[in-house]
């Protein structure tokens, strides 16, 4: 008799409705996951650079923040690729550093974004820059946070989700390649 298959892991969907876990285990059974992603989300993004990054935070920061505080620094992160779970952790860092400079106390703000995100599709750069730059206005992840987000991102809550998504196959892929025999576990992710 065959062993029961068992149900994938799914960390970076936890909190999610039972229902829509189980049609998500049901495209990974299928195999679709990755290409139902890429069918939603087609066009990559050309925001390569920290430049490139540090102007396009700016731009919607200059759109839909106006007043508040200014960004020193917009980087990508590549330090959370040291560790594989990480990702799980960390897609994007908004950190604020006070300095005594003279008599006066100064804080520079910079947001950090995983460099994940260098591959991704445009839309889910688009909402890891709009959720660390509603951290500028709102700490907390509550009610007025997720109002920030949709005000500049509409689709915010979607996005989310399918980032959620992109990670999960993401992972599994990395855990073939891992299972698989001669391939290299640090062998580049074709990005789903």
């Amino acid at each position: 008799m065959p062993a029961p298959a068992v149900a994938p892991a799914l960390p970076y969907l936890s909190g999610y409705a039972p229902e829509l876990l189980e049609q998500v285990r049901g495209l990974i059974a299928q195999g679709r996951l990755g290409e139902v992603l890429r069918q939603r989300h087609p066009d990559r993004h050309e925001v390569r650079t920290d430049r490139q990054l540090y102007d396009h935070v700016a731009a919607l920061k200059t759109r839909y923040l106006r007043n508040a505080a200014p960004l020193s620094r917009v980087l990508y992160d590549s330090s959370q690729l040291a560790r594989p779970d990480a990702l799980l952790q960390t897609l994007g860092t908004h950190t604020t550093v006070s300095r005594v400079q003279g008599g006066k106390l100064k804080a520079k703000r910079e947001i950090r974004i995983a460099s994940v995100f260098k591959d991704a599709p445009a839309a889910f750069l688009q909402m890891i820059v709009v959720h660390e730059l509603a951290h500028l206005k709102e700490r907390e992840h509550d009610r007025a946070f997720y109002a920030l987000c949709t005000h500049m991102e509409p689709d915010y809550h979607q996005l989310e989700f399918d980032v959620r998504l992109w990670l999960t196959a993401m992972a599994l892929e990395r855990a073939g390649r891992e299972a698989a025999p001669g391939v290299s576990p640090d062998a580049p992710v074709a990005t789903p």
